[in-house]
């Protein structure tokens, strides 16, 4: 099957190459937009006129869904075409996404992207804005998991995310729990101290006044580290790089986005004249919020409102360099890397996350809401405009699109989860190639879709569910995102199953009485679960504790230490 699909493929992308020469890409991906945001989704009280334009141009696909609700995991699948899982890139425990720009796991080096690919094939290639996906591995400088090592020719960007500690002003995604941190260190080292202390005296166990004073260093010194750390968080996870340089530590976010903007327009006008691939990676709409001052204040939905129409206004501009340089011959794709964070509500009440729609659920879970991503296609002279797709699509089909399309064939060392997207936009194809698309919640198979043949129905089984905290909200407001295991969580056995073509809000759960094909259906997706499985090689997991924790041998420091690692070399842009 794969083979007819393959082959479909490429005589579609013959007949393409033997009409005009290979496209050029640009790729366009929002931070944490939520589906309901945009106005040719369905929003009418925020101003999205240059993404909205990109629908009216080309094709809106309305059940394009991320492999993974998460940044890190999500952006994996997207450049490799394949779900995170097989990669090592899905965490076993809570955290499911990088924190630290020192730690050590990253996306393992013998990945393919499309940009490697393509890079291959004479294109150039560049990286502006957010990459999430490690830097080093052993020293500060070696830069093994750099996006320069996996196909991109440029960079510039954020090695990993903007939190709200990059900020000031905008509080901490971590006071809480370094406090805890301290808090415990500070217990442990006391009780420590003082059971050492009366066994010394008491007699019972003789320990020699040296290993008490060594010990209360070590744990002096544990604390003072972690103090300094949290202290120091925002100079030493939040820089800004061109290349392998570190060229402002910490970033600024005053003109960030028209930075951004500029390095893309830049990019386009060197390589007007031969292929390239662009990806733009936008740092916003992710918390901590920022706009320019003549966006701020000018939407219906406060800052975040704000920030999303700052984005729209970035992309209408890289959109006017295309035409401004007639290169027509360009396939634009435009989406969100997950959901919309409903948790993000600012210390004064404000709502900081995105707007999901009808979807159930945000960020970090596989409910619609967390998954269901906008998607859009433009290629003028090649894709009909004003197309609606309503079949399933997935970020993962990016990938193949973009390798069949510079002329490369796809690898065949390794399963590739996505499909060509080449024959829907041709207007040849009106069945989506995924007949089971899996959802996970980190490493853990949370939910199978089925987009059953022959028929309108889409199932979708979930193995659990994020327990809601407060009960009866659409989030986890108490925890801030939504975890995947244990208390967090709650099973269902047999899965509890929605048909999304009747039920995209997934409000009511099939039950034998009220679905007649419950049990044909349950046990369908149950197998397709085992075959998939079964499907999954063992690999190193990058998102480990001893990967994604702080390793000082391995931060990025533009200047010395006793300078707290700053430096601002972009002066030029007017940011002071």
């Amino acid at each position: 099957m794969r083979f007819l699909l393959w082959m479909t493929s490429v005589l579609a992308v013959s007949v393409l190459n033997a009409t005009q020469p290979r496209p050029n890409f640009l790729l366009i991906m929002v931070d944490d937009l939520g589906i309901g945001d945009v106005g040719c989704y369905g929003n009418n009280t925020i101003r999205t006129p240059n993404i909205d334009r990109l629908a009216k141009e080309g094709v809106k696909l309305t059940q394009h869904l991320a492999a993974s609700p998460l940044c890190t995991p999500s952006r994996s699948a997207f450049l490799t075409g394949r779900y995170p899982v097989r990669s090592g890139m899905a965490s076993m425990s809570r955290i499911g996404v990088y924190i630290f720009s020192a730690a050590s796991g990253g996306l393992p080096n013998d990945e393919l992207t499309f940009a490697s690919v393509l890079k291959k094939e004479g294109y150039s290639t560049g990286l502006i804005g957010k990459w999430h996906l490690g830097l080093n591995c052993v020293n500060s400088s070696d830069h093994c998991h750099h996006p320069l090592n996996y196909g991109f020719d440029y960079f510039y960007g954020i090695p990993m995310t903007n939190l709200r500690d990059c900020i000031p002003g905008h509080g901490s995604a971590f006071i809480a729990g370094a406090a805890k941190s301290m808090k415990a260190l500070i217990q442990i080292g006391c009780i420590t101290l003082a059971t050492a202390i009366m066994l010394n005296y008491s007699g019972i166990i003789k320990i020699h006044w040296k290993v008490i004073c060594y010990v209360s260093i070590l744990f002096t010194f544990l604390f003072g580290l972690v103090f300094l750390f949290f202290w120091n968080f925002r100079n030493l996870n939040c820089f800004l790089m061109r290349n392998h340089q570190v060229i402002q530590q910490p970033f600024k976010s005053e003109n960030l986005t028209q930075r951004i903007t500029k390095e893309s327009v830049d990019f386009i006008s060197r390589h007007k004249d031969n292929p390239f691939l662009l990806f733009v990676s936008y740092t916003q709409v992710h918390t901590a919020l920022y706009v320019e001052s003549q966006f701020r204040g000018k939407s219906n939905h406060g800052l975040y409102g704000d920030a999303v129409e700052e984005v729209d206004w970035s992309v209408g501009t890289i959109l006017d360099e295309l035409d401004k340089n007639s290169l027509h011959n360009t396939l634009v794709y435009f989406t969100s890397d997950n959901g919309g964070h409903l948790e993000e509500i600012s210390s004064s009440g404000e709502v900081h996350g995105g707007w999901n729609g009808i979807y159930k659920g945000g960020k970090a879970t596989s409910w619609e809401g967390g998954i269901r991503v906008p998607g859009l296609l433009r290629w003028p002279d090649v894709i009909k405009t004003g197309m609606v797709f309503d079949e399933t699509t997935s970020q993962m089909d990016i990938f193949p699109t973009l390798v069949t399309l510079s002329g490369a064939t796809l690898p065949q060392d390794r399963i590739i989860d996505g499909y060509d997207l080449t024959p829907l936009m041709q207007g040849e194809s009106v069945k989506s190639e995924h007949e089971f698309l899996f959802h996970y919640c980190n490493a853990y198979l949370n939910a199978v879709r089925w987009n059953q043949r022959n028929s309108k129905s889409i199932w979708k089984a979930f193995f659990f569910t994020p327990n809601f905290q407060p009960e009866g909200s659409n989030g986890c407001f108490d925890t801030h995102v939504c975890f995947c295991y244990g208390s967090f969580v709650t099973h269902h056995d047999p899965p509890l199953l929605f048909d999304l073509s009747k039920d995209p809000e997934e409000k009511n759960p099939l039950t034998p009485q009220t679905e007649i094909h419950y049990y044909t259906v349950v046990k369908t997706i149950q197998q397709a679960a085992k075959n998939h499985t079964e499907s999954l090689q063992v690999v190193a997991n990058q998102l480990s504790w001893s990967n994604i924790l702080w390793k000082p041998w391995l931060q990025a420091c533009c200047s010395s230490w006793f300078d707290l690692c700053y430096c601002d070399k972009e002066k030029e842009f007017g940011v002071e």
